[in-house]
């Protein structure tokens, strides 16, 4: 069944997995630079003795937990080839992008600003796959699978 997909549904699946794994990957070093991380949010502001910093590392379990699962069945639901998913499975990346926007903005260390970039391009690149017109194509096909009867 995956030869009736196209290139680009089968991108944005693969690209989507491949923000998985850099969110993972991510979140282990969040645990092994919390350090450096508290310190990069600390720089600058002039509430830091107030004001407890964030706790990044639950943060970014808890978020790739989340984004993880959703992309899961988002992704199944796309190759189901069920329109609704490409509209959430897009929310998800745009949240996901907001998210690494504001990574960038506490100005992490360089690892993490390199793994934000690749992250931002990943992120523009599933929406691109996403939206391509032969995905919508593919979306609008009418799969026997999904015209059963109702019964009446």
């Amino acid at each position: 069944m995956t030869q009736d997909r196209p290139a680009s549904v089968r991108a944005a699946v693969w690209l989507t997995w491949a923000l998985v794994v850099l969110s993972g990957i991510t979140s282990v070093l969040a645990v092994v630079f919390k350090d450096e991380l508290k310190r990069a949010w600390e720089t600058g502001r002039v509430d830091a003795g107030s004001v407890e910093p964030p706790s990044i590392v639950p943060v970014t379990v808890v978020m790739l937990i989340v984004v993880a699962l959703v992309a899961l069945v988002l992704v199944e639901f796309l190759r189901a080839r069920h329109g609704w998913a490409r509209a959430a499975l897009t929310v998800t990346i745009v949240l996901m992008a907001l998210s690494t926007a504001a990574t960038l903005n506490i100005g992490p260390p360089a690892l993490f600003v390199v793994l934000c970039v690749v992250a931002l391009l990943l992120q523009a690149a599933v929406l691109v796959a996403l939206w391509r017109r032969d995905t919508s194509v593919f979306l609008q096909a009418d799969p026997a699978h999904k015209t059963l009867p109702t019964g009446r």
